[in-house]
C-alpha cells in the first residue's frame, strides 16, 4: 500500500480548492496538507450524489471498495482512495490526483500507444469483475510518469449485471495465467474490506463473476452491441 499517499489522504486537513466541472455527481479538487507535506485529490461526497433508481445512496463506498480489490489482486489500476467522514461537505470519497496529459484517454491511447495495451487490457478484466456499468474513455488517465490508471467506480459492484464500457477492443481475447491466478481467490473469499462496503448480493455476484473469467478464460463479448456508457468519452 502506498505509504505517503494513504497517510495524506487519511490523516491530512482537507481544503476544497475548485468544483471538477462536468461531473454527474458533485466532485471537488481539494489540498490534502499534514505538516510540510501537501498534495492534491479528489473529493466525492455524499452529499452530492444525484439520486438514482438502481444504485442506493453512498458511491463514495464502491469508489473505495474498486481501489481494495485492485490493491488485493495486486493490479494497481485505481489511485489510492479512502473514505473520510471530516471533510469539508461531509462524509465522502478521496482519491489522490494522478497530474497527466488529458488529451489522452482511452480511444487515443489503444490507437496511439499500443505499449498501453496490457494495462488497457487489464482494466477490460477488472471492469469486468467489479461490474462497471460507466467506463468512459476520459475515466482510464496515463500519469506523467507513463502508469495508466483507471478512475470513476462509483458505478460498480451492482448486484445484476450491467457492465457498460468502452474497452471491447480485446474482447474474445485468452486472459493470461498469471491474471488468472490472481483472481482465483476471489471464488473463495473476497477481502473483508471489499465486502463490507458492499451488500451479501454484490459480494455473491463479485465471485460469480470471478468463477465466470476462471471458466470461459477469455474476456467477455457483447453480443447486443449495446454495453456503452453515454457519452463515450
Amino acid at each position: 500500500m502506498p505509504g505517503r499517499e494513504l497517510t495524506l489522504l487519511t490523516e491530512g486537513r482537507v481544503e476544497l480548492l475548485a468544483r471538477i466541472p462536468r461531473s454527474s455527481n458533485a466532485t471537488f479538487l481539494v489540498r490534502v496538507s499534514s505538516g510540510d507535506d501537501s498534495a492534491h485529490a479528489v473529493y466525492k461526497p455524499e452529499a452530492g450524489e444525484r439520486p438514482l433508481s438502481d444504485f442506493e445512496p453512498g458511491l463514495y463506498r464502491r469508489e473505495r471498495a474498486a481501489y481494495l480489490l485492485s490493491d488485493y489482486l495486486q493490479w494497481g489500476l485505481v489511485p489510492p482512495t479512502v473514505i473520510r467522514d471530516d471533510s469539508p461537505l461531509g462524509i465522502g470519497s478521496l482519491q489522490w490526483f494522478v497530474p497527466c496529459d488529458y488529451r489522452d484517454h482511452y480511444f487515443t491511447l489503444y490507437e496511439e500507444s499500443p505499449e498501453t495495451h496490457d494495462a488497457l487490457f487489464r482494466i477490460a478484466l477488472f471492469d469486468f469483475i467489479s461490474n462497471n456499468t460507466d467506463r468512459k474513455s476520459g475515466h482510464v488517465l496515463r500519469g506523467h510518469d507513463g502508469r495508466v490508471w483507471g478512475i470513476d467506480h462509483g458505478l460498480c459492484f451492482s448486484a445484476g449485471f450491467k457492465l457498460r464500457t468502452v474497452i471491447w477492443d480485446f474482447a474474445g481475447e485468452p486472459i493470461p495465467a498469471s491474471l488468472l491466478q490472481d483472481i482465483s481467490p476471489l471464488v473463495e473469499r473476497v477481502p473483508p474490506g471489499v465486502a463490507q462496503l458492499l451488500d451479501d448480493a454484490e459480494v455473491a455476484a463479485l465471485q460469480r463473476r470471478a468463477q465466470r473469467v476462471l471458466r470461459d478464460c477469455v474476456l467477455p463479448l457483447d453480443p447486443t452491441g449495446m454495453r456503452y456508457p453515454w457519452p463515450l468519452v
